[in-house]
């Protein structure tokens, strides 16, 4: 004879059942995180306009540095290493955080070296979808890019040789208000073996012009300037020679000296394939003197790569006949 006897299920452990209820709340919780509502909170008061790090005297521009660590984090610490560069060795550096809020208001946000940024008081801090503008101002902020002195023209080299860097300089300044000089900075050295300076030639606001030497190596501070960041000075050319003066003989702005350089056309290449560099050694010319080494950083490019270039200037001294002269490649080209 059977006898039928009842069937039990085994009884869970406690500690099994905590186990279970841990790991179900660790898998909810990721993937709250991992959904895009997680950050749906990213919308403080202050919309952020640009950043700059460094010192009053010395800081540089690092709106996109700050929006790609901020498209990986809530909390950024403010440090060198994360801006790829130490703008003031030294010093203990700042970082500002130029910011509008949606009443139009505008407020710098500080941050010292070492301190952490809380992103949670910016619209759109993990969007990274701010400052697009890039940098338009000075350490002061935006729209404040107003020193006192408003910038004509610039040349690099010593009185005897030296080229017009007007343009480069623009073009520096537009990415950072620390600019150090350099002959790799103007891709060019006027006067090989000896030490130059870079002059600025800016007019004040009584009206005066004023030239600022800085020496080579050394920094130049664009928050005195007007307009330093934005880029918009110099346009118009500058008609003065390294002193400052315009019709100085031998400076090559003169009009009426008959004795001045005069570059025709100039061409680099070999062959049938070469690049026009007319400007650029007009430019390296105005101090009176062409004193330039023959290489593809003339022309910006190679126009006949694996071949041997050859530099032609075709020239006039003041009123005289045309001449030319070349120079191969790995020369220097000496006129006159």
């Amino acid at each position: 004879m059977f006898t039928m006897t009842a069937m039990t299920m085994p009884a869970v452990r406690p500690d099994r059942a905590m186990a279970r209820w841990v790991l179900a709340a660790l898998m909810l919780l990721a993937a709250v995180m991992a959904s895009p509502s997680a950050f749906a909170r990213d919308d403080g008061q202050w919309q952020v306009l640009n950043a700059r790090y460094g010192t009053s005297q010395r800081n540089m521009d690092v709106t996109d540095q700050l929006r790609e660590l901020a498209r990986r984090d809530d909390r950024v610490r403010v440090s060198n290493e994360f801006f790829g560069n130490d703008p003031a060795y030294g010093q203990t550096k700042t970082l500002r955080i130029y910011a509008r809020n949606r009443g139009g208001d505008t407020r710098v946000f500080e941050y010292r070296e070492g301190s952490v940024i809380d992103g949670n008081d910016f619209i759109g801090w993990r969007g990274g979808d701010w400052g697009q503008g890039g940098g338009n101002g000075g350490w002061e902020g935006p729209g404040r890019d107003d020193g006192a002195y408003a910038i004509l023209g610039a040349r690099y080299g010593v009185p005897e040789a030296s080229i017009d860097v007007t343009g480069r300089l623009r073009e520096l300044a537009r990415r950072d208000a620390k600019v150090r000089v350099t002959n790799d900075l103007f891709r060019d050295d006027p006067a090989v073996g000896r030490t130059k300076m870079l002059r600025i030639y800016a007019k004040g606001r009584d009206g005066q012009v004023r030239v600022f030497d800085y020496r080579e190596g050394s920094w130049i501070d664009g928050s005195q300037f007007t307009g330093w960041g934005r880029g918009d000075w110099g346009q118009g050319g500058w008609n003065g020679g390294w002193d400052g003066r315009p019709g100085r003989p031998n400076d090559g702005y003169g009009q009426g000296q008959d004795n001045r350089l005069n570059i025709v056309r100039a061409t680099y290449g070999s062959g049938g394939r070469f690049v026009d560099v007319t400007e650029r050694l007009r430019n390296i010319s105005r101090g009176g003197v062409l004193d330039v080494r023959v290489d593809n950083d003339l022309a910006g490019r190679d126009p006949a790569y694996g071949e041997t270039k050859t530099l032609r200037v075709y020239f006039t001294r003041g009123r005289g006949r045309e001449q030319m002269a070349e120079a191969q490649e790995g020369a220097r080209m000496r006129l006159p």
